[in-house]
């Protein structure tokens, strides 16, 4: 029996006093069980990360401010509301004195031959971590058992149209290539971020939300394509309390229309003249570096010439944005994309040169599979807390095997703890 879109779904949380006044009226069991079982078979609405259902998508930017803090640097979202009862609590920073999270930095990665094959059955003795060039004991480690968090990031402005249809396909792909207990979100956006499913790992629930994603529907979503804010807001809405590995899958072309990117470094930090609340890319790299989340982005683009496997990974250690970047005749926004997978590890795929857009996103499915997460300690006992705010750079590599590449984010980031 398929029940009516436009009955009210019935919540499988009765309260007691509902349940006593029935009882006592004298009302039959059978009532109650079959209002649970309505509840039941109902179709479940969209949930978001606060855990309310929602028929319609949440958009993530609305009521959005910036703050940058004058004394740390570090760029905070929230509504002004928010702004206002965090300022009634907080006590200001002193630089001088400021705390920084140091507990455990975690860092995932993928270990992989040559031709992109993974290597697993990899143990905690087999890596080597180096912060700022100095070794760490690595203090935990896990071979893909725990859960994934992955939230689906799917471009749906005009200039991805004509794979609309195609990215739902692939993404059913990648929904059915998770584990059991993996968990998938999923954001569409275009000049604005919409939610259209929290974390869930009831897969019926992430297909529905995948369906949802329209590109037509957002034609009138006029304002250009913001895609690193997308990013930003779903590192920073969606992640905060997950263990795991997490992952962000960003599907679109790369032309990003918020921040005014260009090959010059310093387009990606805050500008002398331009208001210092402002999103720059730098904090799209420190969100995803803090919560430890891979980046796997899927380029609509062809993959430039230049940019083989083998040119990135020579690349890893050194920031691609740069004016001497011009003789490689690669796009500048498809540069942005390359150098935000380095910075957060992950991969860069690129849609053409796969047969299908679903195995593309098989392949990452593949990687998550075959992660690896290791975890560390950022300061030694002889050195100050307070010097390890900041970045970080990491390296992480297989001993004694140089025929196994290890794929991993170019550093960490220390917050400030007020």
């Amino acid at each position: 029996m398929r029940l009516s879109k436009s009955r009210c779904a019935i919540s499988i949380s009765i309260s007691t006093r509902w349940l006593r006044a029935r009882l006592c009226n004298g009302s039959s069991v059978v009532l109650i069980l079959s209002a649970i079982l309505s509840a039941l078979l109902s179709p479940p609405a969209l949930v978001s990360q606060s855990g309310k259902a929602s028929k319609r998508p949440v958009q993530l930017d609305r009521g959005i401010q910036w703050r940058r803090d004058p004394a740390t640097g570090e760029l905070h979202a929230a509504t002004s509301g928010e702004f206002e009862a965090d300022a009634s609590r907080r006590v200001p920073i002193d630089p001088l004195a400021m705390r920084v999270r140091t507990q455990m930095v975690a860092v995932t990665c993928t270990a992989s031959l040559a031709d992109g094959t993974p290597v697993r059955g990899l143990d905690r003795s087999d890596f080597r971590i180096l912060d700022d060039g100095v070794g760490r004991p690595i203090s935990y480690f896990d071979a893909s058992t725990e859960p994934a968090s992955i939230a689906l990031v799917l471009d749906a402005s005009p200039s991805v149209l004509r794979d609309s249809e195609e990215m739902k396909q692939a993404a059913d792909v990648l929904i059915n290539s998770l584990a059991p207990l993996d968990q998938a979100a999923v954001i569409d956006f275009s000049a604005h971020t919409y939610l259209l499913s929290g974390f869930s790992d009831v897969r019926e629930q992430i297909r529905r939300a995948v369906a949802r994603v329209d590109v037509r529907a957002l034609l009138g979503d006029t304002g250009g394509s913001n895609i690193y804010e997308a990013v930003y807001l779903a590192a920073s809405s969606l992640f905060p309390g997950r263990r795991g590995r997490k992952a962000l899958l960003l599907l679109t072309d790369g032309q990003d229309s918020g921040l005014g990117l260009t090959l010059d470094p310093a387009s990606t930090l805050p500008q002398p003249g331009r208001a210092a609340d402002r999103l720059t890319f730098d904090d799209v790299a420190r969100i995803l570096a803090e919560q430890d989340i891979q980046v796997f982005a899927v380029s609509t683009e062809n993959r430039p010439k230049v940019m083989t496997p083998e040119w990135l990974a020579a690349h890893q250690d050194t920031t691609l944005v740069n004016p001497s970047a011009r003789p490689w005749s690669i796009p500048p926004y498809t540069l942005y994309l390359a150098e935000l997978v380095r910075r957060a590890g992950g991969q860069l795929y690129f849609l053409r040169e796969s047969q299908t857009m679903a195995e593309a996103f098989r392949k990452v499915a593949e990687r998550i599979r075959a992660e690896y997460t290791l975890g560390f300690s950022p300061v030694g006992a002889t050195e100050s807390a307070a010097a390890s705010f900041g970045w970080h750079r990491l390296s992480v590599a297989v001993v004694d095997q140089p025929n196994i590449r290890v794929s991993h984010r170019a550093a960490y980031y220390v917050p400030v703890t007020p």
